[in-house]
Parts: C-alpha cells; structure tokens; sequence
C-alpha cells in the first residue's frame, strides 16, 4: 500500500501557521472524521483521510497536511494553503508549516470546477466504498489517487453526470476512497453521513 505518498511535485514554502481563526470550521470537522474513523491510520501506521476548505480568491484552499491522518485531533501546525496547482506539470503550490496533502489535486480541481463548494472531505470506508462503486459517480480504475489522472477524471465526473447534485463519488483505482463536498464543511460531512448510514 502506498497511501499518503505524495504523487505531485510539491513546491513548498514552508511558512509560520494560519491563524487560528481562519481554521475553527476545518479543525472541528477534521476531528469529528477522525472520531467516526473516517480520517485515522490503518494498523501498518499508514494514515488515510484529508479536509480542505477554500480560503481567500483564485481557488486557494486550507488543508490538512500529510502524514497527519493519525493524530487524534489537529493544531493550526497541521495545515497548509495550496495557493495554485498545474495539472499537465503535475505540480501543487503550497504555503504553511507542513506540506499538503497528497490528495491535494483532487481536492483543488473540484474547487476550481464548482464555485459553490467551499468544503471537500476525503475518507475511507471499506463497506460504504463497496456499496456505491459503479453506483455512485465512479472515477476510472486506472486513475490513481493524488495524479493527473485522478484529477482529469473527477473534471469528468462533474461535467458528465450527476455529481454537482450528488456532491458524493467513488475513487475505482484507490479502494475504500471516497470524496464528497458541498457548500460548507457541514453540508460535505452531512452527504457522507447520509451514505454512511445507508
């Protein structure tokens, strides 16, 4: 298994924390998918999960770094702002105290395709990730997380079916991944409660 490693070029500039306040809405949703174990670490020590939320102009947006998922809960030392992406360089700007997620290109073309969603969450769960494969809107099996490709085919997902509506959609390539959004961080948790109870 090979989650959490960092498939894009990270051009990082490591910068003091954001304030406190810019992070109270991230903070609180991050640590309620950490305790439903949708956010956490696989028993390998592998973490799994990540939360962003847009902040400021041009698409920019606060997430969690990596290698975080198996932290209880998170200190404005955990998250950085991804300030621009390049998908045909396969590259993410970054600025904080730790670098971004390894999902962070996923999390940043769903921002610059939909101007509405200000919240994205991306979780694990094996039994709602089997339930809605195929079912749900499904990214291609080839496209693996964290890529060019994975990226190009959630562009597709939300030009081609019914997932800015659904605000929910399966990872094919990336088993037990899945991906939803909405207008906030509570609405994008509140679609991911819904399927996680069936």
């Amino acid at each position: 298994m090979e989650e959490g490693y960092i498939k894009f070029k990270a051009l990082w500039e490591k910068a003091p924390a954001l304030p406190a306040t810019d992070l109270q809405e991230i903070v609180l949703w991050r640590n309620e998918m950490h305790r439903l174990k949708l956010i956490g670490v696989y028993n390998n020590g592998i973490g799994y999960g990540n939360i962003s939320v847009r902040h400021g102009t041009d698409n920019g947006f606060i997430i969690t770094g990596s290698a975080t998922g198996h932290l209880p809960s998170l200190s404005s030392a955990h998250f950085t702002k991804v300030e621009g992406f390049d998908i045909e360089k396969n590259e993410v700007r970054c600025a904080g105290p730790v670098v971004a997620s390894s999902e962070s290109m996923s999390h940043a073309v769903i921002y610059q395709q939909c101007p509405e969603v200000n919240g994205v969450i991306h979780v694990h769960h094996a039994e709602m990730w089997e339930r809605l494969v195929d079912k749900a809107p499904t990214t291609w099996e080839d496209a693996a997380y964290g890529t060019p490709e994975m990226a190009r085919s959630i562009v597709a997902l939300l030009k081609g079916t019914g997932l800015p509506e659904q605000k929910i959609f399966v990872m094919k390539g990336h088993p037990e991944g899945i991906f939803s959004f909405g207008k906030n961080l509570k609405e994008a948790a509140q679609v991911l409660k819904k399927y996680l109870s069936g």
